[in-house]
């Protein structure tokens, strides 16, 4: 998808040019050299787009919560995120379940920072699991450096 692109400045010399521009093309990105670059949308984009999120996160939750739909988003998982083959059958059962809560805040809360979150760390893990001299050291027990249990926070 090409998103149309136009610098602050013209935002703020052509706004009903921009806007005009916007209307069109339903998204536009805006440039700055002082910050971080925007996007100007209209209502009706964002209502869509916030309706595509609902109605992904409502399929994939209903999916694995039967045992066939869950077959197969499990299958289908190494198309998506193939460094899933680094993890076990368990951590790739706790990725999805992380992957779906994540996926229902963005379309519920509007919070999407959490599913790049969870994408980031488990594909961390997975470079971890990689790497069988560095999984053995970060998965090994320090040696005389024993301060007891950790809690969960």
């Amino acid at each position: 998808m090409s998103t149309l692109t136009v610098a602050f400045s013209d935002l703020s010399k052509n706004s009903k040019r921009v806007a005009e521009t916007v209307e069109q093309a339903q998204r536009v990105h805006v440039t700055r050299r002082d910050g971080e670059d925007l996007y100007l949308t209209t209502e009706r984009h964002d209502r869509q787009r916030e309706e595509t999120a609902d109605v992904t996160s409502r399929l994939l939750a209903a999916l694995i919560g039967t045992d066939e739909g869950a077959r197969a988003v499990l299958l289908a998982m190494p198309t998506v995120f193939p460094w899933i083959r680094h993890l076990s059958a368990e951590e790739v059962r706790e990725f999805v379940v992380d992957l779906v809560d994540a996926t229902r805040d963005a379309a519920e809360l509007d919070v999407h920072s959490t599913l790049h979150r969870v994408i980031v760390e488990w594909r961390a893990t997975a470079r971890i699991l990689a790497d069988p001299e560095l999984a053995t050291q970060l998965t090994g027990s320090l040696q005389g450096e024993d301060h007891g249990e950790v809690l969960a926070p």
